[in-house]
């Protein structure tokens, strides 16, 4: 088996920061020695002066495949969250067909077994009438069920209490839920519809889509988790009042109740809308900086537990459409870690804690097998970044299929320059090697 020796890096790992050589054999970490690594290997990387952090786990994206490919697609995306250090990748089922029976879920891994430079999972799709299927899952193969408690369509709304209060009771999986009271933001919009006409704007968005709308959704879910004991994972948290919700002193594994935060809620406010308009669009919205202080805080303190991106592209002609009709939702993977490194810079979080939010709890609340951090016969992934090395995001390069990016024109201080998925040397430097594919995740449920 091929083997990489990466010489003089500054190990980030498990609330620590300290030099160490890392040996790769075939797709796992052979040996990391901090007194240094004295043998042959068929390759050799020199990083001093670069920190090696355990690739990010994304426990939330959206790459729009199958149906919604002229957004973004499997390889794409994945190419994207190779560049952005993300090694691994759990996807959502609202894609056309949604991904609510499991041939259909099949499918998406047949696809990504043949495209996806990351590692994947993807989530199986809830439904008003699909409890059977969700029965019988194997848990050890799938990240876990989506319930969309507001804020989507058709057959995945779940908007039914009896619905509800089945899968909250009887489903074994991990369930992970968008938490938007439905009522509540339709009686906000026809508010702003009769005192603004159709003339609205996204200042507007997170006023209809409020604080109350999340916390009476949020409030909900944790009420029937309670209720049931049901394994509950809250996405997107983007309020300060949802966080009296969850609890900052159990530890992750005896949780059984958790919460997300993504990037663009801990790193835009309500402020950024004049200037980036629809292109911040997204549900939940981002709301105040008192909200996005209180987020950050709520990660540090670990009331939060896990960073992810929602990365959701569309194209730019949709996005410039009239606020109404412009979906929400936006492109985040490429550049995610560099805006947690961006906070880093700023005094905001810890290396030791962006490896923490981004790779050890996602490894540990999903129970992944052997990922998510830097250990002896783990999983080779592993990213090197360079925090003295700045670039500007620019339409030039921006690997996003819909071409744009929230953070176009952003200086960031920090560079990812090599991504290591499974051993395999993915990207170096703006350079992928696609000869190898990722793998699915298996959970040791």
């Amino acid at each position: 088996m091929k083997t990489i020796l990466i010489k003089n890096a500054r190990v980030v790992n498990e609330g620590e920061i300290y030099h160490a050589d890392v040996l790769i054999k075939g797709k796992y970490i052979e040996k990391i020695e901090r007194q240094g690594i004295a043998m042959p290997a068929d390759e050799i990387i020199d990083a001093a002066g670069l920190y090696l952090l355990p690739g990010l786990i994304d426990d939330q994206v959206h790459f729009r495949e199958p149906g919604l490919t002229w957004k973004g697609d499997i390889y794409t995306e994945s190419r994207a969250a190779i560049a952005g250090g993300i090694t691994s990748y759990m996807e959502m089922p609202n894609t056309v067909p949604g991904a609510t029976t499991i041939p259909l879920l099949e499918e998406k891994y047949r696809r990504a077994a043949q495209c996806s430079l990351a590692n994947y999972s993807f989530y199986m799709g809830t439904t008003n009438h699909n409890l059977e299927e969700l029965l019988s899952i194997d848990n050890s193969r799938i990240c876990g069920v989506k319930i969309f408690m507001g804020s989507s369509t058709g057959e995945m709304l779940v908007d039914e209490p009896k619905a509800l209060e089945n899968i909250f009771s009887q489903v074994n999986s991990l369930i992970a839920t968008h938490c938007e009271n439905d009522p509540l933001i339709k009686k906000n919009l026809a508010a702003f519809i009769d005192k603004y006409g159709e003339n609205l704007t996204p200042e507007m968005h997170p006023l209809i889509r409020s604080e109350e709308a999340c916390y009476l959704s949020s409030s909900f879910a944790v009420e029937l988790a309670k209720k049931y004991n049901t394994r509950l994972h809250i996405l997107h948290i983007s309020t300060a009042k949802e966080l009296a919700l969850f609890d900052k002193d159990t530890p992750l594994l005896k949780k059984k109740i958790t919460a997300e935060a993504c990037i663009h809620h801990l790193w835009f406010s309500d402020r950024d809308y004049e200037a980036k308009g629809n292109l911040i669009k997204w549900n939940p919205a981002i709301k105040k900086e008192s909200d996005r202080a209180a987020l950050l805080q709520a990660v540090v303190e670990n009331r939060i537990d896990v960073i992810a991106s929602d990365h959701a592209p569309h194209t730019m002609e949709e996005k410039k459409l009239p606020y109404q009709k412009a979906p929400s939702g936006g492109p985040l993977v490429q550049h995610s870690l560099n805006a947690l490194l961006q906070l880093h810079k700023k005094g905001k979080i810890t290396l030791e804690k962006i490896a923490e939010k981004t790779a050890h709890h996602v490894a540990m609340l999903f129970e992944i097998d052997r990922r998510g951090f830097i250990r002896e016969g783990y999983f080779a992934d592993l990213v090197l970044v360079d925090l003295n090395k700045s670039f500007v995001v620019t339409k030039d390069n921006i690997l996003y299929k819909c071409g744009w990016s929230p953070f176009a024109g952003e200086r960031f201080d920090s560079q990812i320059t090599h991504t290591y998925v499974n051993g395999h040397l993915a990207y170096n430097n703006g350079i992928f090697n696609e000869s190898e594919m990722g793998m699915r995740l298996h959970f040791n449920r």
